[in-house]
């Protein structure tokens, strides 16, 4: 069973990124575009795990949820992995927080416990928007990806940490939630 682990994102954030999508390059063959009912900010990707794993992982995540308040994150900027000149994955970007920080260092020590390979690379909280298959035509998106580089999209709270699932089909990745664990209220 392929697993992450995630905070969602509310409606009206996805709402933006679709809108923002719809306007300015839905049409372009060269991006895959993540649907908005899956954009998320993942926080550990486990990969394929045996099943027999989960409620271990469920304990972990539950007892990380009641040490760690709720927190707020902003959404602001854009950009793309590895640079805007190469693009790989478009994104949306994540102010780090001392709340989201935290949380990301307790998951990564408690699944590394687990077996679990630990990051190599830093931390860099993003909502995937797009993945780029083709770049022949994709400069437009790509300047205007990058105008977006400061705008602020709002700020969320972050309540709860979802265990997700993965099912990678033709069509895409489709996600479901296997568990929610709730931040401790302050």
């Amino acid at each position: 069973m392929r697993c992450f682990i995630a905070i969602d994102i509310p409606e009206n954030i996805k709402d933006a990124i679709a809108g923002f999508i719809e306007k300015y390059g839905l049409n372009l063959k060269g991006i895959r575009w993540i649907p908005a009912e899956n954009v998320h900010l993942t926080l550990k990707f486990l990969g394929d795990i045996k099943e027999d794993l989960i409620p271990e992982i469920q304990k972990r995540l539950a007892l990380i949820c009641t040490r760690i308040d709720v927190f707020n994150i902003n959404i602001r900027g854009a950009g793309a992995f590895p640079n805007l000149k190469y693009p790989n994955v478009l994104w949306i970007g994540i102010d780090e927080s001392e709340g989201l920080r935290r949380l990301y260092e307790d998951i990564e020590e408690s699944m590394s416990d687990l077996g679990f390979e630990k990051e190599d690379r830093k931390f860099s909280p993003h909502l995937t928007i797009g993945r780029v298959k083709d770049r022949k035509g994709i400069e437009p998106v790509i300047k205007r990806l990058y105008t977006f580089k400061d705008t602020f999209f709002g700020s969320i709270e972050v309540k709860e940490v979802l265990l997700m699932r993965s099912v990678l089909k033709p069509s895409g990745a489709e996600y479901s939630k296997i568990a929610g664990f709730k931040l401790k209220n302050k």
